[in-house]
């Protein structure tokens, strides 16, 4: 079966969401910080009216950390809830059959593989498919829907 997926680079490497959970791309919003949020929590951002809680998701995923010019948000649905990630440049959507998707190596690009549903090979280099319902855990959850 196909399944789409939304790709965007983060440090050299290739990540996908699945489409169904992308709400929307932006280009990078101005940020309001929140005092005693997490640390990969960068601030909240108004998006057609709604509060939405922003991640660098490269701090999440343990990555160099660095924002720049070309930075994006891609706004997500996780659980019940609208997170806003920074991604490093532009997108992507591709289709990928699942039977290509395999199952994580344990070590993969060093980033916890709790937070990797799988790999997959697209034009001769590896997408590493995001799990985003573990990339948030329900309690960091809780606390973003305070945010908002």
């Amino acid at each position: 079966m196909l399944k789409q997926f939304v790709v965007f680079p983060l440090e050299d490497e290739l990540y996908g969401v699945d489409i169904h959970q992308v709400m929307r791309i932006e280009k990078m919003l101005p940020l309001t910080r929140v005092p005693n949020a997490p640390s990969f929590v960068i601030g909240v951002c108004n998006l057609r009216g709604s509060v939405i809680p922003v991640i660098d998701l490269k701090q999440r995923l343990t990555l160099p950390s660095n924002i720049d010019e070309n930075a994006k948000i891609i706004f997500v649905h996780v659980g019940k809830q609208v997170v806003g990630m920074t991604i490093d440049s532009s997108v992507d959507v591709t289709s990928i059959d699942s039977d290509e998707i395999e199952p994580s190596p344990s070590l993969v690009t060093g980033i916890d593989s709790q937070f990797i549903q799988g790999v997959a090979k697209i034009s001769n280099r590896l997408l590493i498919v995001l799990d985003m319902e573990r990339v948030l855990t329900l309690d960091q959850l809780n606390v973003l829907a305070d945010l908002d």
